[in-house]
């Protein structure tokens, strides 16, 4: 199989570690990167610290991540400062651009003439968005006001997003949908779970295991959920690839291994419908 395309999430927001706001992006993201076949192999939460996340953004460069999502800190605010941040730690300037000034321009006298807001046009904190690494390419935020980022940086993209969860998703599937498609191609990511009928997961832990180790490039997980008076242990077996028969295949392998061993083992696998 293709190696899968590593991918980190830094989500930005003094906000969220405080405890006022709930990082539901990060597992949005974790969820469509996944179903895309990519490999998310980190997240973290900072706040708006700009040597921070600098830091953050240099290490995973440093790491090899393929691409580093960021959420949050593009608004007009003084600590907005996600995109000064980035630049810092790829080691460029930021500059004012053109395309994403008269993108910001444009949506503001649009959401004027709509009455949304009283005034079209910019102001200062409005031309502070337009503020972008340098090398950087903005993507239309088509429910905001603030555009997505886009950069390379050596052999990884940087995407910047809102982190306002309604223009991260609409960005994420319409304005980002051509880097997706060139970076992830037609990947797929299928899921399956099974329960089986064990009331100790010492006991079936030997079984998971050995069934894990023979099967790599399947991801091979229990846990304990209670159904009624009795206990069962749902198992979700899950791999990504380049198309559904591949990744079909794979599971099947490693479902038909996992029932042979819970069987031999006297914990028959149940019907998967009853296994959520």
């Amino acid at each position: 199989m293709p190696e899968s395309i590593a991918v980190e999430i830094i989500a930005i927001g003094n906000e969220i570690l405080i405890g006022d706001v709930q990082d539901t992006n990060t597992h949005w993201l974790c969820k469509k990167i996944t179903g895309l076949g990519g490999h998310v192999r980190r997240g973290n939460l900072l706040r708006d610290d700009p040597q921070a996340i600098a830091n953050e953004v240099r290490a995973a460069l440093g790491r090899g991540a393929d691409v580093v999502f960021t959420t949050g800190g593009l608004g007009p605010t003084d600590d907005d400062l996600t995109l000064a941040a980035v630049a810092q730690g790829i080691g460029v300037a930021v500059q004012l651009h053109a395309q994403a000034r008269q993108m910001i321009s444009d949506r503001y006298d649009e959401l004027a003439a709509r009455g949304i807001v009283d005034q079209g046009g910019l102001n200062p904190a409005r031309e502070k968005m337009a503020y972008l690494p340098e090398g950087a390419i903005p993507l239309q935020n088509l429910v905001g006001t603030a555009p997505a980022v886009l950069l390379k940086a050596d052999r990884t993209t940087i995407v910047c997003l809102p982190g306002v969860p309604a223009e991260l998703k609409v960005i994420f599937t319409t304005s980002l949908q051509p880097f997706l498609r060139d970076t992830f191609g037609a990947g797929v990511f299928v899921e399956r779970a099974v329960a089986a009928g064990c009331n100790d997961e010492s006991l079936l832990a030997p079984v998971v295991s050995r069934v894990a180790a023979a099967h790599p490039d399947v991801y091979i997980k229990s846990r304990a959920k209670p159904f009624g008076k009795t206990m069962r242990h749902k198992i979700t077996l899950s791999a990504g690839g380049p198309d559904r028969a591949t990744v079909e295949a794979l599971l099947d392998d490693a479902l038909a291994d996992l029932r042979a061993g819970l069987t031999a083992a006297g914990m028959p696998l149940h019907d998967p419908a009853n296994a959520s």
